[in-house]
């Protein structure tokens, strides 16, 4: 008999039906004297009665300056205990998050505020050498549902102060509304046909995938979890904070930015019990030159995902850093953002060549993307993903929410999948061009459609080529107009500070014409295989 690609996440222990802000108090009054935040480059610590009264002086806050629910609250920032603050006061009064990548410039700025209609702004002065205030004021004047700004470094005190505006009882009649379905969070994702999409989740979709991947990970009051990865990104607000909160686990935050040593001295230092990162992240630690110089014999678990982990630093994982319950998972932001996980008691071997089962009350399905149908186990096909975990849809975009999710309430995930007979999950590649460099998803169109504003440059094609480092570096490759005189060098300066830097083209190829099919469609695996030869070749011949 053959079986169909189709697994269902089967599970005993019932979904949540509570708001995000519920959920945290129910665990307030469970660990309250516990610690529940420790941020070492803020030298800041909270247990989980210091950040619930700090939550609600925040929210407090928010509703003090006019934030009312249903309204946009944008937060550009690096990783700070304010974020994760900002991240439950917003949801207790019933404003949507919108997450803001602390490497955006001017022009992805712009599309973001404009795009979800953010009416506050709460963001950093700066990150690394990136003036925030110097391009908000560049874009401030082409926002205008933008009514109000908080710069975190200076306003931040001014706006606990004015929870003397609002009591606590006008915040708790507020709450006692919201729903567990209302929308709390939009999250910008992109596909290859143009500008990011923001993905619109729910306090359900978010609050419950957080919590079977902690249930997955064991976690207990008792864990104590480094979370390195970025709170722009579902993996550090979902799967960190919210996954920490809603077992009482202490989120521990090494640094506002991923620095191998950061973390290594934060495990050691904090006794932490679970880590997080992608793949190159585990590949900076390990081979970081005083890693012997730590303890880290207090891990047990983590979450390696963003990208397919290499068999060798799986082991060292496993070995070296002592996580020998370490965990993959795999989705996407529309996803909440977990589709997949391995689990803590998983063959080795699934753990390196597979992204684990469906999540619980989760199902997936691999198809025939032409037809449609399912196909059988061992076939590759598209990745379809369905439940609670499934977003609300695009913000304020219904033709590519309908594009996305089907009649039937499946998300498209245009990965290509196989599922063996145990229902375990392979990714296998995407149906899309996406580019996945160092867990950061580039997507080629976006490149591309800047790149085409760059004075000279008539025509340009983006790809990923494979790097030992990043997994996927992003090549473009460049056709000129008649006469312009443009190298990689002027094309590298010209992106500079205008999109992020991780978007930035690392190889670039001049070429007269691409390689086309017969009907005029550029062959975008062929330039890929073209540029894999030569850059093999040139490795090889300055070796």
């Amino acid at each position: 008999m053959t079986f169909l690609s189709y697994a269902h996440g089967a599970c005993s222990i019932p979904l949540l039906g509570e708001t995000i802000g519920a959920n945290l108090l129910r665990t307030v009054e469970r660990f309250g004297e516990r610690d529940a935040l420790v941020v070492r480059h803020q030298n800041f610590r909270a247990t989980y009665r210091e950040l619930w009264e700090l939550i609600g002086l925040a929210a407090r806050g928010l509703l003090s300056r006019g934030v009312k629910t249903g309204e946009r609250v944008g937060v550009w920032a690096p990783n700070r205990f304010e974020w994760v603050v900002l991240q439950y006061a917003t949801a207790r009064v019933g404003a949507i998050l919108v997450n803001i990548n602390p490497a955006y410039k001017a022009v992805e700025l712009e599309y973001a505020l404009n795009k979800s209609g953010v009416s506050l702004l709460c963001l950093a002065r700066g990150f690394r050498q990136t003036d925030y205030l110097a391009i908000l004021a560049e874009v401030r004047d082409r926002c205008p549902q933008l009514r109000d700004t908080l710069v975190i470094d200076t306003d931040w005190n001014a706006l606990l102060a004015a929870r003397s505006i609002v009591s606590e009882a006008a915040l708790a009649e507020i709450e006692s509304r919201l729903q567990f379905d209302d929308p709390i969070n939009i999250q910008y994702t992109s596909g290859t046909t143009g500008f990011p999409k923001g993905a619109m989740l729910s306090h359900h979709n978010i609050l419950n995938n957080a919590f079977f991947v902690a249930e997955g990970l064991g976690y207990t009051e008792r864990d104590r979890v480094c979370v390195p990865v970025p709170f722009y990104h579902c993996f550090g607000m979902v799967l960190g904070n919210l996954g920490c909160t809603t077992r009482g686990a202490c989120i521990v935050v090494p640094d506002e930015s991923f620095d191998p040593l950061g973390v290594l001295e934060t495990v050691q230092t904090e006794r932490c019990t679970s880590l997080y990162g992608v793949p190159t992240m585990f590949i900076a630690e390990l081979n970081h030159p005083r890693f012997a110089e730590f303890d880290l014999s207090s891990l047990r678990t983590g979450i390696i995902a963003g990208a397919p982990c290499p068999v060798e630093v799986m082991k060292q994982v496993l070995s070296q850093m002592h996580m020998r319950e370490v965990t993959n998972v795999c989705g996407m932001t529309e996803t909440s953002p977990a589709a997949t996980q391995t689990a803590r008691d998983s063959p080795f071997e699934k753990r390196v060549a597979t992204v684990g089962r469906p999540m619980p009350h989760g199902e997936i399905k691999i198809i025939d993307a032409s037809t449609g149908e399912v196909v059988p186990r061992g076939v590759a096909g598209e990745q379809c993903t369905r439940g609670y975990l499934v977003m609300l849809g695009y913000w304020e975009d219904p033709t590519a929410t309908a594009k996305a999710i089907d009649a039937a309430g499946w998300m498209h995930t245009g990965d290509l999948a196989v599922m063996d007979d145990e229902g375990y999950v392979s990714i296998v590649g995407r149906l899309k061009d996406v580019i996945i460099r160092g867990g950061e998803n580039v997507y080629p169109r976006e490149v591309e459609e800047f790149l085409h504003t760059i004075p000279g440059v008539a025509e340009a094609q983006v790809i990923g080529v494979p790097c030992p480092t990043y997994g996927e570096e992003v090549m473009a490759w460049v056709r000129l107009q008649i006469g312009a005189k443009l190298t990689g060098d002027d094309l590298r300066a010209a992106c500079h500070g205008r999109i992020a830097t991780y978007k930035i083209p690392r190889h670039w190829k001049f070429v007269d014409a691409f390689p086309m099919t017969v009907t005029g469609k550029v062959q975008k695996y062929r330039m890929r295989e073209l540029a894999t030869e030569e850059l093999r070749g040139a490795s090889a011949s300055s070796s």
